[in-house]
């Protein structure tokens, strides 16, 4: 038993779809018989799926889940594996993971701490349980322990760290090496965002170093549910190495990642640790049971990140990977034909079509024909057609004028679509504009003029562009895409039931600041693979403008409001690092130097402003992806009252100071 070999799977899951679920675990369980896999760790609640929100509370969701496991006890046959599921005891509900064992389930190791920030709403349904305590459950099969248990099998000692256990101060890892843990298993469901991958490799590796043990840590994968995304990227780490790593963003079902470890390595380890001291009292319950282990040679640890996650433009490679799988994901689990876009001419609208065509190219080339369409079976007439014909009948964009839209954008919206190769069709609204205006205007029984009825005026050209585009999408059984982004949801610059119609809001938690870096970055280098897109060069020319005044007043988004950079470094500080207004406004100063003090502050008070009037707006966004945990959305992440003072004390001392300073 020195040499074992371990695996984490990661999962592409969907709540309460009990059967693609079970199908799903079931081929990851054949592979991992097939690869010789000894020890083999599933994600965090992979039976029910993570995100079943409120379907917790439903008793029929934790009976189904106990079926289903029932169901695969006989596929773990010469397997230790760990399942996710909920576990209803005592009137509360459990996160857990089930222990089984050759077909046979040992237990359930219970989650400890709970995630109950930004995203997560773990407290909302399930019950932290208590360290160093055990329980029986009594079910019709029989009686199974529960809590926190250590698993003996054939000498193999496991335990378990569930997702948010390893992210705190109080790891139970350190309880686990007192209790002479071989293994750590690490069920998770760890969201994507920027730069998180990095966190979770330091936790895997420092806790098989400072633990002495093995750590295997497992994932899900894809948009489980709508909002989240989750990027796989399963670990495993022995004596305070790296030993194997899987691949993040992939449009795989399911992934499998193995290592052969020696475990008189990790034992001796702890042995030669002057620190290390056996808990001789075991105070956690060992749950015991014999299992035979197969020969198992050696094997020389390997682990190699992909090349763009080494590259200098990591986070524009993140970015774009976990927005085309994002995509895809929810394509194909609403059975969407395809995908609308009110194609503007400009940024935001540009790069969500973009990635919309990157969704078949990437999807394409790391499937293969045949497993892309088996992925998408409600569209098998597009299974036989070339990639650029799928784009088309897959991304409709639509780009409609209105008086005041000029050539540049037109030709703008036209280039991004041929380039891609995504259909273009092009209307006039102007017409609809001024019935509206005309209509308005007799029922009132004054002329509406650019002076005095500005924002109106503005408001009624995004409207009327509303119904067309709806149309067209429901004509297409499309998904339309709004191309709203964070830093106008911050402010409030966008047109309800304008530029904010669409069933998704795929860049919303994307600030504008980093998607211009982006569409640089695009048309000069691209996602690796599969290279650039000059053709961007007509967008990223270009100054950002709604459009939406006659050309004479030469409107452009940073006139409107204040340069994008400021406004992002402003928005992170006050909502993010929860700073007053005149605590911003020095740091912005110092920040941006160039721009004297009344200046920033009259941007400062702007911002502030337009936040509070516009929490509303935030509240009726069409549903994002979390990219960043640094998000704006009420529903997930960043919680604001609708009403409020509107900071009205905090502005009044920030005048005061800027008076007294100028």
């Amino acid at each position: 038993m020195n040499f074992v070999k371990v695996a984490a799977a990661v999962l592409n899951q969907t709540p309460l779809d009990w059967a693609g679920n079970h199908q799903r675990i079931s081929a990851t369980l054949a592979e991992a018989r097939r690869q010789g896999v000894t020890v083999l760790c599933l994600p965090e609640l992979c039976l029910t799926g993570y995100g079943c929100e409120d379907a917790f509370h439903s008793a029929s969701t934790h009976r189904t889940a106990w079926a289903l496991l029932q169901e695969l006890l006989p596929e773990t046959k010469g397997l230790i594996v760990s399942v996710g599921l909920p576990v209803f005891f005592r009137h509360a509900l459990f996160n857990c993971a089930a222990v089984v064992v050759d077909g046979r389930l040992l237990g359930f190791a219970a989650k400890r701490f709970l995630a109950g920030d930004g995203i997560h709403y773990e407290p909302r349904w399930f019950k932290p349980w208590p360290q160093g305590v055990s329980a029986m459950i009594d079910t019709a099969e029989g009686q199974f322990p529960i809590g926190d248990l250590v698993f003996e099998c054939g000498g193999l000692r496991l335990g378990f760290e569930i997702c948010e256990d390893a992210w705190v101060a109080q790891r139970p890892g350190a309880a686990l090496a007192r209790q002479s843990a071989d293994v750590i298993l690490n069920p998770s469901a760890s969201h994507f965002a920027f730069g998180k991958s990095e966190v979770r490799k330091r936790f895997v590796i420092e806790g098989s170093r400072a633990f002495g043990v093995t750590y295997v840590y497992a994932n899900l994968l894809g948009n489980e549910s709508g909002r989240v995304i989750f990027d796989g990227g399963a670990l495993i780490a022995a004596g305070g190495r790296l030993i194997a790593e899987g691949s993040r963003f992939s449009f795989a079902d399911w992934e499998l990642v193995t290592a052969v470890v020696e475990l008189d390595l990790s034992r001796m380890s702890q042995a030669r640790t002057g620190s290390f001291a056996p808990d001789l009292g075991e105070h956690t319950e060992t749950i015991r049971c014999p299992f035979s282990f197969p020969a198992q040679p050696p094997e020389h640890p390997r682990s190699e990140p992909p090349a763009w996650e080494r590259g200098a433009f990591a986070k524009e490679e993140e970015f774009t990977r976990a927005m085309v799988l994002a995509l895809f994901d929810y394509l194909r689990k609403c059975r969407s034909r395809g995908f609308v876009v009110s194609l503007s001419g400009g940024a935001d609208s540009a790069a969500v079509t973009i990635l919309t065509a990157l969704l078949v190219r990437m999807g394409l080339a790391e499937l293969g024909r045949a497993g892309f369409f088996a992925k998408l079976p409600h569209l098998p007439k597009l299974a036989p057609l070339p990639e650029r014909d799928v784009i088309a009948e897959l991304v409709t964009t639509v780009y409609q004028a209105t008086i005041h839209s000029s050539e540049t954008t037109r030709h703008a919206a036209q280039t991004i679509a041929d380039a891609v190769g995504a259909t273009f069709l092009e209307w006039d609204v102007t017409t609809l504009v001024e019935g509206y205006t005309q209509m308005v205007s007799r029922a009132l029984g004054s002329d509406l003029n650019w002076r005095d009825h500005d924002i109106p005026l503005q408001n009624i050209q995004a409207r009327v562009r509303a119904p067309g585009v709806w149309m067209v999408a429901n004509l297409r059984h499309a998904l339309l895409l709004a191309t709203s982004n964070r830093s106008e949801a911050a402010v409030g610059y966008a047109t309800m039931d304008g530029d904010t119609c669409g069933s998704i809001s795929p860049i919303a938690g994307i600030d504008k600041a980093f998607l211009r870096q982006w569409l640089a970055w695009m048309e000069r280098e691209g996602p690796q693979g599969f290279g650039p897109l000059p053709d961007l060069h007509v967008i990223n020319v270009q100054a950002p403008t709604a459009e939406l005044r006659p050309a004479e007043y030469h409107q452009t988004d940073e006139n409107d409001l204040m340069p994008y950079p400021v406004l992002d470094a402003i928005e992170r500080a006050s909502i993010r690092d929860k700073r007053n207004p005149l605590e911003v406004c020095l740091l912005m100063r110092a920040r941006f130097p160039n721009y004297p003090l009344a200046q920033m502050a009259l941007w400062v008070e702007r911002f502030f402003t337009m936040w509070c009037r516009n929490q509303w707006k935030r509240e009726r966004y069409a549903p994002s992806f979390h990219l960043d945990d640094e998000n704006l959305d009420p529903k997930t992440w960043c919680r604001f009252p609708i009403l409020s003072s509107g900071f009205a004390s905090e502005l009044e001392e920030l005048r005061a100071y800027v008076e007294a300073n100028t």
